[in-house]
């Protein structure tokens, strides 16, 4: 942060009571002065007392020096100077001594009465200096004269310096909240870059888990089903080698989907990219995973709907799979996000049941209500004798987690757990709109 308010204050600091250095050195310098005037004023004033000059000399160099604490005690500076006032010295200490009252923060009633003390003050001794020159014979001027120089004299003692005070004393705290408001700024300013990188961390890593679940919902499932159905090949491959030719073609046109979902995936990514960086951004990235996602990859291209969910259930049946396919209520088409999500829930639970339930019988119920749209996978316990196609699947542990996100996602309700007969049960329920 830059040096302002407070912080510049105390890295310029003076000695004792100022601020600054250069502070005290005028201060020091003022009363020098103030202190050589009252002095030298001291000698006619020691003459009119009849009292020794020394002693005049002495009480004008005391009385002027007290301009050293103007900055500290401002009151008494001009208290002494009026108190000198009838002494005809202290000129210089009255100026300098009302303008640092004006000018610091002291109460607008305590400077209107010492003003108005030091000029009522000014004003008599004025006036009756004037009047005895006057009857000395030493001014031969009109009786007008004495009230017009004690008040033009009086009040060019004191009105000057109050109101040049006021001037510097509003200036100055002006610029101390205006140097405030900087710091206020500056904090703030500062605040809000690190809510901004707070906000960019929290968007890179929720990209980060978006693009995780696109890409396992996209690839996850087929790659399963190629597992599975490559173990079956190898079981049977030397008993029955028509079956194994057809799952070898289903192994086969498993690939080729999956290495079309791929390169859908990266081809968005390659024309999302900047031409002039090296590196993908994570928005881009999670863009083009959601575009690739939002589409199965099939040959034509559309993406996955409630329509292809019998082609999803044939595709587990093929692969050994004991499926039980359920639809209550009139099917209807919904929106696009809808479809794809209730259908990426039914695709992850069978994948689940490959992985973990490999020969286990499973349920798929579908259920199209008035608002809404329910959905249920559940599989039986798995065979004591594990299936031939039970291929030992590497689980991340991301699959029921990318499910809840992405029906909580849609303000929809997820639930997944161990059935009571040893299966599991997956329960998801979308509130939907339907295309008109």
């Amino acid at each position: 942060m830059t040096s302002t308010g407070e912080d510049h204050v105390t890295a310029r600091g003076g000695p004792w009571w100022w601020e600054r250095r250069r502070g005290a050195v005028l201060d020091v310098s003022l009363a020098a002065v103030s202190a050589f005037e009252c002095a030298a004023e001291g000698v006619p004033f020691a003459w009119d007392a009849g009292i020794p000059v020394a002693a005049g000399v002495l009480f004008g160099l005391l009385a002027g020096a007290v301009l050293l604490v103007r900055r500290k005690w401002p009151i008494a500076v001009v208290l002494v100077a009026i108190a000198i006032t009838p002494a005809q010295m202290g000129f210089l200490m009255g100026i300098v001594g009302l303008y640092t009252l004006a000018a610091c923060e002291v109460p607008r009633r305590i400077i209107g009465a010492l003003a108005g003390m030091s000029l009522l003050g000014t004003l008599i001794v004025t006036f009756v200096r004037v009047r005895q020159g006057m009857a000395a014979g030493e001014l031969g001027i009109g009786d007008w004269f004495v009230p017009f120089a004690a008040l033009a004299t009086s009040l060019g003692l004191t009105a000057p310096p109050v109101l040049l005070g006021l001037y510097a004393g509003a200036r100055r705290r002006l610029m101390e909240s205006l140097r405030e408001r900087a710091d206020d700024l500056e904090r703030e300013l500062q605040l809000l870059a690190e809510r901004a990188e707070e906000r960019a961390e929290w968007a890179r890593n929720e990209e980060r888990t978006r693009i995780a679940r696109e890409m396992h919902d996209v690839v996850a499932h087929r790659v399963s089903l190629m597992v599975v159905h490559a173990a079956a090949l190898q079981a049977v491959a030397r008993k029955d080698p028509e079956k194994a030719v057809k799952n070898a073609a289903l192994v086969g046109d498993m690939g080729r989907q999956a290495l079309t979902e791929l390169r859908e995936m990266l081809g968005v990514l390659r024309s999302g990219a900047p031409p002039e960086r090296s590196g993908v951004p994570l928005a881009a990235v999670g863009a083009a995973a959601a575009a690739a996602a939002s589409r199965a990859a099939e040959a034509d291209g559309e993406g996955p709907s409630l329509s292809e969910l019998d082609e999803l259930v044939g595709q587990s049946a093929a692969a050994g799979m004991v499926v039980d396919l359920s639809v209550q209520g009139d099917a209807r088409v919904y929106a696009p996000v809808v479809e794809q999500t209730a259908f990426r829930v039914v695709q992850e639970a069978l994948t689940n049941v490959h992985k973990h339930a490999s020969g286990a019988k499973t349920y798929v119920r579908l259920a199209h209500r008035v608002s809404e749209i329910a959905m249920q996978v559940e599989n039986d316990p798995p065979p004591e004798p594990a299936s031939a196609s039970a291929a030992g699947l590497p689980s991340g542990g991301n699959g029921l987690v990318g499910m809840k996100e992405r029906v909580a996602a849609l303000g929809g309700v997820f639930v997944s757990g161990p059935t009571d007969a040893g299966g599991f049960r997956v329960s998801a329920v979308i509130p939907a709109a339907a295309v008109s």
